[in-house]
């Protein structure tokens, strides 16, 4: 490649790039259109309770949306529906944490309660009522932990 190629190329590449970047918006929906999955987690998990807001980040590639409801609790989803964070001071429904970090916070923290949970392609990342974090790899194996 010439010079020139490689100046055309990295010119294609920036205008994609600044085009992807300026369409990443968040757009506000209905709680009818979050993926079913999104919809089924928080009708079982919080019957009855009102969607203040959803918005839909509008990634070009893989959408993903964020949910906030009336009683304060925040919900982000990954753009096919499955939980990718939940924070609520009240605290975070057991239901939603898989049982081996329930073991874990209760091996480590009698008086503390799960007030956020995330989980992210290196595992899970929780924090607690007392101010406790811990970030968990995909096998449950502990990978940091902060008081």
């Amino acid at each position: 490649m010439t010079i020139i190629s490689y100046a055309i190329f990295a010119l294609l590449a920036v205008s994609l790039a600044a085009v992807s970047l300026a369409k990443a918006d968040d757009i506000p929906v209905t709680f009818a259109q979050l993926p079913a999955q999104a919809q089924k987690l928080i009708k079982d998990t919080y019957p009855g309770e009102k969607v203040s807001y959803a918005m839909m980040d509008d990634d070009l590639i893989r959408p993903d949306y964020s949910v906030v409801l009336a009683s304060g609790v925040k919900i982000q989803f990954n753009n096919d529906g499955s939980l990718e964070k939940i924070e609520s001071r009240q605290g975070v429904p057991t239901s939603l944490i898989p049982v081996q970090i329930l073991d874990y916070v209760k091996m480590y923290s009698e008086d503390g309660f799960v007030v956020e949970y995330e989980v992210n392609r290196f595992g899970y990342d929780v924090k607690l009522s007392n101010r406790m974090e811990f970030n968990l790899n995909r096998n449950f194996k502990p990978v940091r932990f902060d008081d």
